[in-house]
């Protein structure tokens, strides 16, 4: 293949077979006609803060599963997953997985705890705040915002680079065009529009995720077959064997640079959902009964995604070199994640190459809406709310969230252009994230579960790992380089080895032990006062509204579909009911863990096995085989749960267009006789 592009630039810009434009303005107007029919046949309305914010709290697990895999979904998870399949082997995609896997079903058991401590919060940060005070609130936002800005950059900095790739569209205009497309439906529709984006895009990234499978293991020419992938692969391995892998082979989980991506990626990657206040307003936005199912069932359903997406186009990016319509890629190409662009163009030419760039639009802008609805949460609750105006309106605090949206979606085009221009590639900065960012993963784990964490202790830890990070960093740097610190030389695997390693190492030591040392004896009542509900004045009233409320809510679960009647939240916030919870999110996640991270890669790590065709058949087999299960959990199930719903609401919009009545929602209130 030649230098030049696969795509023309119309196909990054919208002329013709439109991507960057032309689908994002396709599914801007797609959600916008969602957003209309749920304000008008639901109970629901972007209009209302609660419901723009947290989407009234009152999302099925399904929905909220569909969400996480929709968000943990970036550009990273597609083309870095790919990367290190090409530079590692068989070994890269199961740490890339397991890696980032493993932290959402953890996180499981802070979601759990949230919905105990803090049921009516918006955002974590608050939670530091009502527990630790002001100069807590703000150590913490740093490494909140911190955390947002370098995930929205490496999704800017990842889609730009293969938008440009393939099409030879401006780097500078795919940076910009990119979130401010999401920012339009995020404005209108609020969480719940962000999540209906996700289930959308989910189901479409799926279908194409297994079209490059089938197509490279059964379908294609110049692959077709495991048997055949195996023995390109082994080809490719007596040709360039792989540094550090058992005998060279790329068929191996025996890899020590793919060891160590492992250990950097399960850091950085703690880092980015404990802090992201993205994965917080998923479990705020869930039921409190089935939070911890939502985001076990996420976790498992993301594994496939980098999984089997990097087993297929990263290793088929190495069977195919040489090949004459394989690109010829050089280091740098593979640091910007564009092995499998290379790889979707070689096996399909321009349709596959179309194909990857509409998954990639897919992920990246489902990504960036999320964290554009998350930043919009910390600007309006933690700054403005906060700092500004604690006394804000209803009006206030919506007219500060949409803007919010809009400010921070030229602040996402703003930072990747930043990143791009000072040579900073998408993994590099993958890499890099739990450097600056580990630090503070233990010490608000503690805070938002531990009763006894020492607040000083927790904030000293976090400030002291991020400079114990830079500086082991650095000096790792010049010291395996002669003293030259630069991008290239500072992003090699055992520098940043060692700077996410100190930085989560020391944050987690001092928090850890001083609140073993002076434990803080906290009352968990302050943070559940965050935003609590004024109760009725009288019981007579409350009587009469809780029957009322009974009366909405059937007729909200039956129209709305979300199944969530207001006399059912004091059962599920039952503190007995939320423990239970936490410890069976603690037994699943933590044995989830040891099989991911222990029990599967380990053995085969040090057996120094080298597949045969069996057994990449075999291991095939399990990524397509979790593929479709995943796509029965996150795109079936959600449809399920929602099944009287979409019936109701296929009713309403029959009667408003084939009968004289209105089939618009009505809140309808019990008469005062039944009260």
């Amino acid at each position: 293949m030649s230098d030049t592009t696969v795509l023309p630039q119309g196909a990054g810009y919208g002329v013709g077979k439109s991507v960057l434009v032309g689908i994002g303005l396709f599914f801007s107007a797609f959600m916008l006609i969602i957003t209309a029919i749920q304000a008008r046949y639901t109970a629901y309305s972007p209009k209302n803060s609660e419901e723009f914010t947290s989407a009234s709290r009152s999302v099925k697990p399904g929905l909220i599963a569909s969400g996480i895999v929709s968000a943990w979904t970036w550009a990273a998870t597609l083309l870095q997953s790919s990367a290190v399949a090409y530079k590692f082997g068989i070994s890269g995609p199961w740490w890339y997985g397991a890696g980032a896997t493993v932290q959402v079903l953890l996180f499981a058991m802070l979601a759990a705890k949230l919905k105990l401590h803090a049921p009516y919060a918006h955002t974590w940060l608050e939670i530091v705040g009502a527990r630790w005070g002001k100069t807590a609130h703000l150590v913490f936002m740093f490494f909140g915002f911190a955390t947002n800005i370098i995930v929205s950059s490496m999704l800017i900095l990842g889609g730009s680079a293969t938008v440009t790739d393939l099409t030879g569209m401006s780097t500078l205009a795919a940076c910009f065009l990119i979130p401010l497309g999401v920012a339009v439906y995020v404005v209108v529709g609020g969480m719940r529009s962000t999540l209906l984006c996700d289930y959308t895009h989910t189901t479409v990234l799926f279908a194409i995720i297994l079209t490059f499978v089938f197509t490279v293991y059964a379908t294609s020419e110049k692959i077709g077959s495991p048997k055949k992938m195996h023995e390109l692969l082994a080809a490719a391995s007596a040709a360039a064997p792989v540094p550090g892998n058992a005998h060279g082979s790329y068929i191996t989980m025996r890899s020590k640079n793919g060891l160590i991506f492992g250990v950097i990626n399960i850091i950085g990657n703690f880092a980015t959902v404990f802090q992201d206040q993205a994965y917080w307003q998923r479990a705020i936005a869930s039921r409190p009964a089935t939070t911890v199912k939502a985001y076990l069932l996420g976790g498992l359903a993301w594994f496939a995604i980098p999984f089997t997406f990097a087993t297929t186009l990263g290793l088929a990016a190495v069977a195919l070199r040489g090949d004459p319509a394989m690109k010829v890629l050089t280091p740098a190409d593979v640091s910007a994640g564009l092995p499998a662009a290379a790889a979707a163009a070689a096996l399909l030419g321009k349709g596959g190459a179309a194909a990857l760039l509409v998954l990639l639009f897919l992920a990246v802008t489902s990504a960036c809406s999320a964290e554009l609805i998350a930043v919009s949460s910390l600007l309006t609750y933690d700054v403005y709310k906060t700092y500004i105006n604690p006394k804000a309106t209803e009006a206030q605090i919506l007219r500060v969230g949409h803007g919010a949206v809009a400010f921070y979606a030229l602040v996402c085009g703003l930072a990747g252009l930043i990143f791009f221009y000072i040579g900073v590639s998408m993994g590099w900065l993958y890499t890099f994230m739990g450097v600056i960012l580990g630090s503070a993963v233990v010490p608000i784990a503690l805070c938002i579960t531990w009763s006894k964490a020492n607040k000083w202790g927790c904030i000293i830890g976090s400030i002291a790992g991020f400079a114990a990070g830079i500086i082991a960093w650095l000096v790792t740097t010049a010291t395996l380089n002669n003293g030259v610190i630069n991008v290239v030389t500072s992003g090699g695997d055992f520098e940043m080895l060692a700077g996410n390693l100190a930085s989560i190492g020391v944050g987690a030591i001092i928090a850890t032990v001083s609140s073993l040392i002076w434990p803080d004896d906290f009352d968990w009542e302050t943070t559940r006062a965050i935003n609590k509900p004024t109760p009725p004045p009288s019981k007579l009233e409350e009587k009469s509204d809780r029957d009322s409320v009974k009366k909405q809510a059937s007729v909200k679960e039956s129209i709305a579909g979300d199944s969530y009647a207001g006399s059912e939240e004091a059962d599920e916030l039952d503190p007995v009911a939320l423990n239970k919870a936490f410890k069976f999110a603690t037994y699943s996640s933590v044995g989830l863990f040891v099989v991911l991270i222990l029990i599967i890669p380990l053995p085969l790590f040090f057996s120094s096995h080298i597949y045969s065709v069996g057994g990449l058949s075999g291991w095939v087999a399990v990524g397509i085989a979790w593929t479709f299960i995943s796509a029965i959990s996150v795109v079936v199930y959600p449809l399920y749960e929602s099944r009287h719903a979409l019936t109701l609401m296929s009713k309403g919009i029959y009667k408003d267009l084939f009968t004289k009545g209105s089939g618009k929602f009505v809140e309808t209130l019990a008469p005062a006789s039944e009260a």
